[in-house]
């Protein structure tokens, strides 16, 4: 949610700003602003509603300076207006402020200290910058005590802050609390991001910052105090992502060329995960962990909770370890019992999901181990876990996932079958991981190759439909629900993926004349029962459709995917649901990419 860049200490801020904007596009917004200082010259500030290119057509050529802040902005306080865009402002147009996260207190301290001051936004975000101008021009207070002072009343509300003083106009105040924020350290310049991708074209090299740091940037220095006020050495770490692979190169949007980068990121998990033998390279003392665990726990969010309930199979067939997966949110605040040596994996695209965070901030507070899955290095969740595996996937802009879904599926499988060694279990030494995962690769290939008939698909079945329906049974049914999230998310046709022996039970009573319902049949124990739940629902006028397995398959089926082992079978039926939903979307004229009302990275609660 929303996007934070900075600049100081270059003469093309503008054009840095603005590019460091477009590359957070992803995360989801719906208006954008830049402010732009310089010792020499005027200051701007330009805001818009809508898109990146709506600002850009509105940054005249006069709008340049050495030093600025940027924000893409995802409504929460106020609705979406020129107002309440960033970067919010001080009544006396002194002080400029971008800031991600949500100031829970904001009205109290509007009405405690700010009563005579008027406001001209609904934001959160101007409360803050006002009480800085406060306690600048009526306390006397230096801008950096005044930052101070006003972060000490924020409580533990979240943020990530960047404030320019047009006094000090190459100076970059900057702090964080629960939301991800970055300093990246340039050649003669340094710069501010709330990820990383967004500043590659200034610099692979980024200072990680912690919750409560506050820093001064200037163009050649950076300061940083920790929360109790010391002054203190951040470590620093390469970015090796190259600048274009966030690109959408020649594919009209980024959801396509992610679902077809999945064939190579199998590879790519294989090759650094398996040894040409096929044994798992996973760090001895993660598999010690586990095995010493009485249960695992899974925590994910959308997506990642959907493929949470994939690894719950793989990890208790290949380790024989109870294995529960938990709705971040919920788990946040409704602690269940805990077993007496838990182990807990974190699967997270970004590593920054908020929801997340907070359940691994109560299993740090108890001790307890951790595991992050994650496509993100030093993301949050990275590095406050005690382990992480990267799932080397490349950055995934489209808001919804379909690359880091199978990348983290393909993880847990290695997971599970070097667990599964470490403790003897005879199914994961038997098990050819590297050779499946090779069949999965190849399986992914030949089913993205088959566009026009997704594409044809989606037209007949799904452009005007109200509602649609996946069902399955086992993993095919936690793939069920993975499919209908992508198809309402990007489509906004009604979706929702059941089990379908469920159906008799209520669910049938939504079934309507030409509903679409998809069956997705990859298990020899399931087949037959899946198939007739499917004709019951084509008795009652749905429109069926099916996925199934080579080996399953009858005359008819709809998409018939190659055969590889049952665990990894979500890895190749997800496939025809991603292409289905993206064709759906595009036939009807949407922002694949953006869709309304949604964000790629979720950094609040």
């Amino acid at each position: 949610m929303c996007g934070v860049v900075g600049v100081t200490g270059n003469k093309n801020a503008t054009e840095i700003l603005v590019n460091g904007l477009e590359k957070l596009q992803y995360r989801g917004y719906d208006s954008a602003g830049i402010f732009v200082d310089s010792k020499k010259g005027p200051d701007y500030l330009v805001k818009a509603t809508g898109s990146i290119a709506d600002l850009k057509r509105k940054i005249g050529p006069e709008v340049q300076g050495t030093a600025g802040i940027g924000h893409t902005r995802w409504a929460t306080h106020g609705g979406v207006n020129i107002e309440n865009a960033h970067p919010q402002f001080s009544g006396d147009e002194r002080f400029y402020l971008v800031h991600n996260g949500v100031i829970e207190n904001f009205q109290a301290l509007k009405d405690e200290y700010l009563q005579d001051v008027k406001f001209h936004s609904q934001t959160d975000t101007e409360v803050v910058v006002q009480l800085i101008d406060k306690f600048v021009t009526q306390d006397g207070m230096n801008t950096k005590d005044a930052f101070n002072k006003t972060l000490s009343l924020l409580g533990n509300s979240s943020y990530a802050f960047v404030l320019m003083d047009k006094e000090e106009p190459e100076t970059l105040y900057v702090a964080k609390n629960k939301s991800p924020l970055l300093i990246g350290l340039g050649n003669g310049c340094n710069v501010v991001c709330s990820d990383s991708i967004a500043m590659l074209d200034v610099t692979h090299t980024f200072l990680e910052i912690q919750d409560g740091d506050v820093c001064v940037v200037n163009p050649d220095s950076v300061f940083v105090d920790d929360k109790d006020g010391n002054t203190v050495e951040r470590e620093t770490f390469e970015v090796d992502v190259d600048p274009s692979a966030s690109d959408k190169g020649t594919y009209p949007y980024y959801m396509l060329k992610e679902i077809d980068e999945q064939p190579n990121v199998m590879r790519k998990l294989s090759a650094r995960y398996l040894d040409l033998d096929g044994n798992p390279m996973i760090d001895p003392k993660l598999l010690s962990e586990i095995k010493d665990s009485d249960r695992i726990y899974i925590v994910g969010a959308g997506t990642s909770y959907h493929a949470g309930l994939v690894g719950k199979i793989q990890l208790e067939k290949l380790t024989g370890i109870p294995t529960e997966v938990h709705v971040a949110s919920e788990f946040a605040y409704e602690h269940p019992i805990l077993s007496k040596k838990p182990f807990f994996i974190f699967l997270s695209q970004s590593g920054e999901t908020a929801d997340s965070r907070q359940v691994l901030v109560n299993v740090n507070k108890k001790n307890l181990p951790s595991l992050t899955v994650t496509n993100v290095a030093n993301s949050t969740l990275s590095r406050e876990s005690t382990f992480t595996l990267l799932l080397d996937a490349g950055p995934e802009i489209s808001v919804a996932s379909t690359k880091a879904y199978t990348a983290q599926i393909a993880l847990e499988a290695i997971l599970a079958k070097a667990v599964g060694e470490y403790v003897g279990n005879q199914a994961a030494k038997d098990f050819d991981l590297k050779g499946q995962l090779a069949l999965v690769a190849t399986g992914m290939q030949s089913i993205v190759d088959e566009k026009a008939k997704m594409d044809q698909v989606a037209k007949d079945y799904f452009v005007d439909a109200k509602q649609a329906f996946y069902i399955g049974r086992g993993i095919d049914y936690t793939v069920s629900i993975e499919a209908a999230l992508k198809l309402k998310e990007i489509s906004y046709v009604h979706a929702e993926g059941f089990a379908s022996g469920e159906l008799k039970h209520g669910t049938i009573a939504l079934i309507e004349e030409g509903t679409p319902v998809i069956g997705i049949i990859t298990q020899a124990d399931t087949a037959a029962l899946t198939r007739s739940n499917l004709a019951e629902t084509a008795t009652r006028g749905a429109k069926t459709l099916s996925i199934v397995r080579k080996s399953l398959a009858k005359p008819g089926d709809t998409f018939v995917i190659p055969d590889v082992d049952e665990m990894l079978s979500p890895l190749l039926s997800v496939i025809p649901a991603q292409l289905i939903a993206y064709y759906t979307s595009l036939n009807k004229g949407l922002n694949v990419d953006l869709p309304r009302n949604l964000a790629k990275s979720v950094t609040v609660e």
